[in-house]
């Protein structure tokens, strides 16, 4: 799969692009938010790295910069991004909070998945130790790991 070419984020030729979708609202996120950090901490490559909060319609600014974006806004590097009406998580195919994808730097996925182990979970899995294997240059366990978090579309949100 290759990077959205209608994506706002940017995506910079020669460098990787590591990006998690989340739910401003979900209990799971913050063992997500943790184990992003620790794959940063943790990786050789520094990738320009997105932390995108879903904002459906009719919900208002104070809702999605929640404790989670705050924690989030405190990951060295990161960039937070508003996703006004989920577009950008339907661009890149994702339906659950804590899916993080890593893109190499020609725009290819490497990596789709969980970084949890299981629901609100942090520590040692599948899905930290592929994105640090990628980001240090190796090979990772698998290019693919179930995602346990928040339905990022229900009914009600």
């Amino acid at each position: 799969m290759l990077w959205p070419d209608a994506s706002i984020l940017v995506h910079t030729a020669g460098q990787p692009t590591l990006m998690m979708l989340a739910h401003p609202q979900c209990s799971c996120t913050p063992a997500s938010l943790a184990e992003l950090a620790e794959v940063l901490a943790r990786g050789r490559v520094r990738p320009r790295t997105y932390v995108i909060f879903l904002k459906p319609q009719g919900f208002s600014n104070d809702w999605v910069q929640s404790d989670l974006w705050k924690t989030a806004a405190a990951i060295p590097g990161v960039t937070l991004v508003r996703d006004d009406d989920g577009r950008e998580a339907r661009r890149f195919g994702s339906e659950t909070s804590g899916q993080t994808l890593l893109y190499d730097g020609d725009g290819v996925l490497r990596f789709s998945g969980g970084i949890t182990g299981s629901r609100s979970h942090a520590g040692d899995n599948a899905g930290r130790r592929s994105l640090v294997a990628l980001l240090n240059g190796g090979a990772p366990d698998r290019a693919e790991t179930n995602v346990f978090g928040c339905p990022l579309f229900a009914s009600g949100i």
